[in-house]
């Protein structure tokens, strides 16, 4: 299991994260959500040990990461991290032997990366010659080239095409089955809510939410969507319970409050005029995001 235990950073006089912790746990994808400047690649950037922490510490089963540890973790920047002028194979080889891969297995390694992410042809390109989308494709063979034991990856679905979405998504999974603890971060929620295990959610430097999607659903509340012909102006609004999201005089979204029973709404939307469609429902991450957000830190999540 990797661990974010307690950690805090400080720029000057400005608290970049405080007091975050949360745990990804093997075979896990973890998807790490926040705005800009709230502090993901600040975190990435700690567990990487390319920062230091003021306070807490990263643990991976139980010990804390040092160097050696930290040459088994697979790592996307955010920032292309390739050297422009460097032919794509030449590079991957290099930081394959950098790892520790003899020559014979990084080569093999690098050829089953790039074939697997739709580059094997262009091994003998260089990385500035190549698309945006092909370069962030060359990124993530670099973090995955010596079998890591751990990926961590800052936005490594910028810049891709759908099918390139695909290709990467299956990859984490993938790896992932194979007990391999994936953290990501992204700004695309609706990808994060497909593919994730779990999610944290980081605003002004704190962990806000941790949980998974059916979790966090929860915390968003229940809530039903109803189609009525012809009802009065405002039908819904006088329930007992009920917050109405969205109403078109036509089809009406309400939130239910804890303990409203549904089907009280659905008798006063029966008596309000013909029912034409009647389910659950529950909020989107995009909608979960801003709510979390503006209610702010949830109960935290104990360090192991």
């Amino acid at each position: 299991m990797l661990e974010i235990a307690r950690i805090s950073k400080r720029f000057g006089t400005r608290q970049a994260l405080d007091d975050v912790s949360f745990a990804v746990e093997p075979g896990e994808v973890f998807g790490f959500v926040g705005s800009n400047g709230a502090g993901k690649t600040t975190t990435m950037r700690i567990v990487l040990g390319v920062l230091s922490a003021d306070a807490g510490d990263v643990r991976w089963k139980g010990r804390p990461v040092d160097a050696d540890l930290r040459r088994r973790i697979g790592y996307m920047p955010e920032e292309r991290g390739l050297y422009p002028k460097m032919r794509v194979g030449d590079q991957l080889r290099y930081l394959a032997r950098l790892h520790g891969l003899a020559g014979a297995d990084a080569a093999a390694a690098v050829t089953r990366w790039t074939e697997r992410l739709g580059v094997g042809a262009r091994l003998g390109d260089e990385v500035q010659k190549l698309s945006l989308g092909n370069q962030q494709r060359v990124q993530l063979c670099a973090a995955l080239v010596h079998d890591p034991e751990v990926l961590v990856l800052d936005e490594p679905f910028s810049g891709l095409d759908p099918t390139a979405v695909e290709v990467m998504s299956s990859v984490l999974r993938d790896k992932a089955r194979t007990g391999v603890p994936v953290i990501f971060s992204s700004h695309q929620l609706e990808l994060v809510e497909r593919l994730c295990d779990r999610i944290g959610i980081i605003s002004g430097g704190r962990m806000v939410a941790v949980g998974s999607v059916a979790d966090l659903r929860e915390r968003g509340g229940a809530g039903a969507i109803l189609e009525v012909e012809g009802p009065p102006a405002g039908w819904a609004g006088a329930l007992p319970g009920v917050e109405v999201l969205m109403d078109d005089g036509r089809r009406t979204r309400v939130r239910l409050a804890a303990g409203t029973d549904d089907q009280d709404v659905l008798r006063a939307a029966l008596a309000a005029g013909p029912v034409r469609e009647f389910r659950r429902w529950r909020p989107p991450l995009t909608e979960l995001y801003r709510d979390v957000v503006q209610e702010g830190p949830a109960p935290e999540e104990p360090a192991a």
